[in-house]
């Protein structure tokens, strides 16, 4: 997916433009509002995404909808339509499809990239010119973003500082993206206005700014910026100013993105553990859900090649951990799966070590996670962002110790590892809801939180009908949030494209009987 902003612009409309995923600020007594709020949407090319954009001029404090509002006029559209245009203007239609006079909408989207660092910038003014003839100025700041087209786009407003001609603006927070492209050089428009309730603002004065010039601020100095008034600067001889702007504090924080540790070498170490209990059925009998089909994969299969196919991507020799559980291994057989394994010699492993074993139990999968959870915890004391894992855990059932699980999943979220669990069969797996920790937060018996949320549960049964690729988005769809919150907490940076291949990234496991 890629993730893209909308900004808002309305001709006609008053007050409120807003749909159903958000809305944004009120603009008062003004028929054509620049809307400063910017929503971000996920965008995914293979789906069809419809929204509808709605406006309102809105009366009083009250919330938007109430009897009182009036509706201006409403859009449907996709999000694929306005990511092709980049700048979408449509008419504004009443109910039954009538137009709402020449009222129009126009949204424009552009792509968030990579770098989604973003500014905190803290802003004061002195000595500002005064327009109220009883009272002083109520000054607020306004800053815009040069486009390369010339046009302009509104970044921040500030909240109005009533009768002040010395305003000490709130500190505020916006991405590199929105303020400036991630554009150094880029022109930024500043504009400081008296503000009027009737939405008449008088104009004090502006300036021209770059986020380069921003970043020449020091500790104990200050950017400061003449705020000019070009009529005033025309017609007055003497003239200088009409005040200063003061560029008090400037902190830059970086937000790594999850490609951004994938571009710079991070390699994604995935591990199979596999359930091998009793409850699965004897492996001759067709029944069983370790029945080897020779005409179609088991539920087993079609889940581990669906995301060990996605995974095998990130990890540059492709070769997987295979680990089993819930095994009794005969004497004088040995059964091992060697950590240095292609997906289809994982797939073979696990086919050829099936007759050898005897499928016993109980479902215990905590020794699994521990083991797993060291391995992480070794990669986790190398101070960079070189390998995370991911563990993807199949079974029948639910697991047999729980607690034990719990603890295991508490310890684990403190290393660089992310669990995928898939349940395979008709079980009822409602307490493995648990572990997934979406419908609240997953603490050990004792009580402890977990630090990130690491597991993902998904019933198989619930993608029986649809493609591997539907169960591998599904799985997978929280792991670079995993990713990125896991070395943002450590503080650590995605490293430098070059790493050295010849080091192992596999240490080599075995099937192990359940401990």
């Amino acid at each position: 997916s890629r993730i893209f902003q909308c900004h808002f612009e309305g001709s006609c409309c008053k007050k409120y433009i807003g749909y159903n995923l958000d809305r944004t600020e009120v603009i008062k007594s003004n028929l054509h509002p620049v809307f400063a709020k910017v929503f971000s949407l996920d965008y995914y090319f293979e789906e069809v995404q419809k929204l509808r954009f709605e406006v309102y001029d809105i009366h009083g404090t009250h919330s938007i909808g109430t009897r009182d509002d009036d509706f201006l006029g409403g859009v449907e559209c996709t999000l694929g339509q306005i990511v092709a245009q980049k700048k979408m203007v449509k008419p504004l239609l009443l109910k039954y499809g009538k137009y709402a006079g020449k009222s129009t909408i126009t949204v424009h989207a552009e792509e968030i990239s990579g770098n989604n660092g973003y500014v905190e910038l803290s802003f004061c003014a002195k000595k500002l010119d005064d327009k109220d003839l009883f009272s002083k100025s109520d000054p607020f700041l306004e800053i815009y973003r040069i486009n390369d087209d010339e046009t302009e786009q509104l970044v921040h407003r500030t909240e109005v500082i009533k009768n002040n001609l010395n305003p000490v603006w709130e500190p505020f927070k916006v991405s590199l993206i929105s303020l400036c492209s991630c554009d150094e050089e880029r022109k930024l428009k500043c504009l400081v206005w008296d503000y009027d309730s009737r939405g008449k603002h008088d104009f004090i004065g502006e300036f021209y700014a770059t986020f380069r010039e921003m970043q020449k601020i020091s500790s104990g100095n200050k950017v400061t910026w003449d705020c000019v008034n070009p009529k005033y600067k025309q017609k007055k001889r003497n003239y200088k100013n009409s005040g200063v702007v003061i560029l008090s504090d400037l902190k830059l924080h970086r937000v790594y993105s999850f490609l951004d540790y994938i571009m710079g070498g991070c390699q994604i170490h995935f591990t199979v553990a596999i359930d091998f209990t009793a409850s699965n059925g004897d492996p001759r009998n067709s029944c069983s859900l370790h029945y080897i089909n020779p005409y179609q994969p088991n539920e087993y299969l079609k889940a581990l090649i669906a995301v060990g196919e996605i995974c095998q991507d990130y990890d540059s020799d492709k070769r997987f951990s295979a680990l089993g559980f819930g095994a009794r291994i005969p004497p004088n057989y040995e059964v091992s799966i060697s950590a240095h394994i292609a997906i289809q010699g994982v797939v073979e492993a696990y086919q050829n070590c099936l007759p050898k074993i005897q499928l016993y139990g109980p479902t215990n999968v905590s020794p699994i996670i521990n083991r797993i959870a060291k391995l992480a915890a070794g990669d986790g004391n190398i101070k960079d962002a070189s390998r995370y894992h991911i563990l993807l855990i199949l079974t029948d059932g639910v697991v047999t110790d729980m607690a034990d699980t719990r603890e295991a999943i508490v310890r684990a979220s403190y290393q660089p590892l992310s669990i995928i669990i898939v349940g395979v069969g008709n079980a009822d797996f409602t307490d493995m809801q648990i572990l997934d920790g979406d419908d609240g937060v997953l603490r050990s018996p004792k009580g402890e939180p977990v630090l990130r949320d690491i597991v993902q549960f998904v019933p198989f049964r619930d993608f029986k009908t649809a493609s591997p690729a539907a169960l591998a988005k599904c799985v997978l769809a929280e792991v670079p949030k995993q990713v990125v919150e896991y070395y943002s907490h450590k503080a650590i940076c995605p490293m430098c494209p070059v790493r050295d291949l010849s080091t192992p990234i596999l240490s080599p496991l075995a099937t192990t009987p359940t401990e």
